[in-house]
């Protein structure tokens, strides 16, 4: 039982990291960019260019999650709403022209597009902050019982 109770904690772990790298590069190269050019410079699109990292990362975290029936609710519904924001900005934004560059990136589609991507990144913010909280209860059991009780 014990070495189930430490593959649990790996899995949580590494999601949580995989599901943070999108952030942390967006970050960093956000302020490497401004530095290097004086004025404000952020990839936004980043969380969602790296979307196989973030997919990965909610797998092992809902896996994680299942096998310790720690905050399974709130990952599967945080899953459900960034992977739907992600796909309704995606299927708005080609439907309305701003995909594929018929349309100008202005004016209320645009504004729709962004703000429901917002909801796809904050989703992934909130991923990763119960991938944190997942993690730490998991590290902080002593025992599998625990983590079964908890």
């Amino acid at each position: 039982m014990k070495n189930k109770s430490r593959i649990t904690r790996i899995m949580a772990i590494a999601g949580t990291v995989l599901v943070g790298l999108p952030l942390a590069f967006m970050i960093i190269t956000s302020v490497v960019g401004s530095i290097m050019s004086r004025k404000f410079l952020m990839d936004y699109f980043i969380p969602a260019e790296l979307f196989f990292l973030v997919l990965a990362g909610a797998l092992l975290l809902t896996w994680a999650a299942v096998r310790s029936r720690l905050y399974l609710k709130p990952l599967i519904w945080i899953i459900a709403v960034g992977l739907a924001a992600l796909v309704g900005s995606q299927g708005i934004a080609m439907a309305s022209g701003l995909g594929t560059g018929e349309r100008e990136a202005a004016g209320f589609w645009f504004v729709l597009v962004i703000i429901i991507y917002a909801l796809y990144v904050i989703g992934v913010i909130t991923l990763f902050i119960l991938g944190v909280l997942l993690s730490r209860a998991l590290i902080n059991a002593k025992t599998n019982a625990e983590i079964q009780a908890s």
